[in-house]
């Protein structure tokens, strides 16, 4: 099917909204899911704009849902990089068991670091949710767990071990691990106040779309997130009103449901393919 860009006029529109989730995700999940599914309704075959429902979803708890956009992200875009959030939605939906297997149908060494560790997060959150806190141990045991340097994702990965040492009744080592936490917490801060002059360049890329008759523009280009991996070494030794704009736009859009002419039944929100637990790539849940 052709690829044409969007029209400024929606590009614009889209973007406000995705622009007002991220504003809304932390404070008012709520107000940001609702942002996201606005833009959805304009651009739902977008890769962003399926992992933003995605994200809003799962911060509301509606883990099915989250999942079931997560796959179609995944999908649309072919990246795994909410895996991780994949395996956690499995969680909250009590299938710990499909959690570790959707963990396990994906090389680790082909994901970036950042998300190494967040998977390892959520498989050892697995293995405590099958009362095995020595295989839960066990999965945060990775490279990346070195105390003597620190990453943005240190201070998650600390905090998951020592919890997990306290479950295993090891509070000794557990102290010293969340010791570690304060410490690679108080680095990170630190060399981010020295960064805090430098300029990032901000680069805007095109997106294009599928064009389905007169149901709209959609498009299949998923858009790279901006982010540092800020590390910190040393200092570890030592044992606008754009926003509310955008909100006037929610009551006069079409239903979810008029999409796209060609979505499955599967991509409805919420839908979940029970029988196929080794589907985890999209093709058959969405």
């Amino acid at each position: 099917m052709e690829l044409k860009t969007l029209s400024k006029d929606n590009a614009d529109w889209v973007a406000r909204h995705l622009v007002a989730a991220a504003l809304f995700v932390d404070d008012d999940p709520e107000t940001a899911n609702q942002h996201a599914l606005s833009a959805a309704r304009r651009a739902g075959r977008v890769g962003v704009v399926r992992e933003t429902a995605a994200i809003t979803a799962y911060r509301l708890g509606d883990f099915a849902t989250a999942l079931r956009e997560l796959r179609t992200y995944r999908r649309i875009s072919g990246r795994n990089d909410q895996l991780p959030m994949m395996v956690d939605c499995e969680r909250g939906l009590g299938r710990p068991e499909r959690a570790l297997e959707l963990g396990r149908s994906v090389e680790r060494s082909a994901l970036e670091t950042p998300v190494q560790v967040e998977l390892a997060i959520a498989m050892s959150g697995a293995r405590l949710d099958l009362g095995n806190p020595t295989a839960a141990l066990g999965e945060l045991e990775i490279p990346q767990l070195d105390p003597s340097t620190a990453y943005t994702w240190s201070p998650a990965l600390y905090s998951a071990y020592a919890a997990t040492l306290e479950e295993l009744g090891r509070q000794d080592e557990a102290d010293e691990w969340w010791a570690r936490v304060d410490r690679a917490a108080a680095a990170l801060a630190e060399i981010a106040d020295d960064n805090a002059w430098e300029t990032v360049d901000v680069v805007e890329e095109t997106i294009e779309v599928e064009v389905h008759g007169d149901a709209g523009d959609a498009g299949d280009d998923d858009a790279e997130d901006l982010g540092t991996d800020d590390v910190a070494t040393d200092a570890l030794d030592g044992d606008d009103d754009s926003a509310d704009d955008v909100d006037d736009d929610l009551d006069d859009e079409p239903a979810l449901d008029d999409l796209d002419d060609d979505t499955s039944a599967a991509d409805e929100p919420g839908e979940i393919d029970d029988d196929n637990p080794r589907d985890v790539d999209g093709s058959a849940a969405g």
